[in-house]
């Protein structure tokens, strides 16, 4: 145990400083579980041997509704009516009916966690003790603060397979780019479903990163794989782009036993979310989410959830949102689709300069583009938030390509990366604090 402590004491100081940082920025948000614990009622449902909550969500926020109607004339349909028509009824089947009031006999609504199941899964233990009072703030501190810990040892097995030249000091700068300088510090301190699917996505994606170097840990970079599908959807099983690459590169002469062993747990996983859609939803690749009760519901029933019209705002949300400066109180507004990655994380412009290029350097930015593609076409670009919070389905990925590009961390590369802890730490204190004032959209609505 000494031993272990001893090599690992970096990582161990790191969680501490984390637990630290993120239990600081959330001041008021510890003592109340999140406006938005949707996985807590859903971890209480899988309790009670349950798919479906067992009565109404505690509020509107980003819940979705079918409701079974019992038809005079004896039928059953289960379904939603579509937005803006009190007649048109579709069904789960996606069969259009035309069901006008005087033809039902009774109504039936049961209420759907949509987001992938994953975390309410890790979150059982605890609602099994605390049931729906779980504090998901807590939690998501606590969780979150491993990942910081966990990239200390994945940015140490670069150096040792001679990928990357960092020193270990250096290494914790890139820590701390990623734990408090990114996006990263507003989303571990809020709780809120969302975020707390991010704090788990990112601790997998760590894992599954140091399991496919060298293509070492085949079955355990699968599982990490299909647990990152079921955490954040399944355009995370794009991931595997780089274990496959690194198959190739490492172990090409038992290549398909390796993609193989990686792909079964893959595999099983998607069976497993496949028969989970269908029990609820009777499609397998439908998790709920067009039966949210939101306000861009019709959006969603006209452009689908994802399509090239939206690829425009989510550019702009990515890399060009800008804080406006007024000349009265409150001075800066923002937008509610968040600030450009190159004023939440400006160290990333880095990226595009790198002194040298490793053998994994291609491999880990065909990922990021393969990763990314599918929220670039996504119906929402993350909003409400401060920064691009997609970012960080790969912003691991982004932080291995800091390590192994061999930039010199100069003043300059130091500034920048403190310049976006500045920038982090008063949106992980201020964001959902911000009164309308503080809010403002130039570039496109909310729909």
């Amino acid at each position: 145990m000494s031993a272990w402590i001893h090599r690992h004491r970096t990582a161990l100081l790191v969680y501490g400083a984390g637990l630290v940082a993120y239990f600081a920025a959330s001041g008021r948000r510890v003592p109340h579980p999140s406006r938005a614990p949707h996985f807590i009622f859903l971890a209480d449902a899988f309790l009670h041997g349950r798919m479906a909550l067992a009565g109404n969500p505690p509020n509107d926020d980003d819940w979705a509704r079918l409701e079974t109607l019992t038809l005079k004339d004896g039928h059953n349909v289960r379904g939603q009516f579509a937005a803006g028509s009190p007649t048109t009824f579709v069904t789960t089947r996606n069969e259009s009916l035309t069901v006008k009031p005087e033809d039902i006999a009774a109504r039936k609504s049961e209420w759907h966690v949509v987001f992938p199941p994953f975390p309410a899964v890790v979150m059982m233990p605890i609602v099994a003790i605390a049931g729906l009072r779980t504090n998901d703030v807590i939690f998501t501190i606590f969780l979150a603060a491993l990942v910081p810990a966990l990239l200390v040892g994945l940015l140490r097995r670069l150096r040792e397979l001679g990928l990357s030249r960092r020193t270990p000091h250096e290494d914790l700068w890139l820590v701390a780019l990623f734990g408090i300088g990114s996006v990263f510090y507003y989303s571990s301190v809020i709780g809120q479903v969302w975020y707390t699917a991010h704090a788990i996505a990112c601790a997998i994606m760590v894992l599954y990163a140091w399991a496919s170097l060298e293509a070492r840990h085949p079955l355990l970079a699968g599982l990490l794989v299909g647990l990152a599908a079921a955490t954040r959807g399944p355009g995370m099983a794009l991931m595997s782009t780089f274990f496959i690459f690194e198959a190739w590169r490492c172990r090409r002469s038992e290549l398909v036993r390796v993609l193989a062993q990686m792909a079964a747990p893959v595999a099983a996983i998607g069976i497993v979310l496949a028969w989970f859609n269908w029990t609820r939803f009777g499609s397998p690749f439908e998790f709920g989410y067009h039966y949210l009760v939101i306000r861009w519901q019709p959006r969603i029933q006209h452009w689908g959830l994802f399509n090239f019209h939206f690829l425009s705002r989510n550019l702009a949300a990515a890399f060009v949102l800008t804080p406006k400066f007024i000349n009265k109180a409150p001075f800066v507004q923002l937008s509610r689709h968040g600030l450009s990655l190159l004023i939440t994380t400006p160290a990333l412009l880095y990226l595009l300069w790198p002194r040298e290029r490793p053998v994994i350097h291609r491999a880990l930015w065909l990922t990021v583009l393969l990763v990314s593609i599918p929220t670039f076409f996504y119906h929402s670009n993350g909003y409400v938030q401060f920064g691009y919070r997609y970012s960080l389905d790969y912003m691991v990925f982004l932080i291995m390509l800091l390590a192994i590009g061999a930039r010199p961390l100069t003043r300059t590369f130091r500034a920048l990366i403190v310049a976006g802890i500045v920038v982090n730490l008063i949106g992980a204190i201020t964001f959902d604090a911000l009164d309308g004032r503080m809010w403002f959209d130039p570039f496109f609505p909310a729909e």
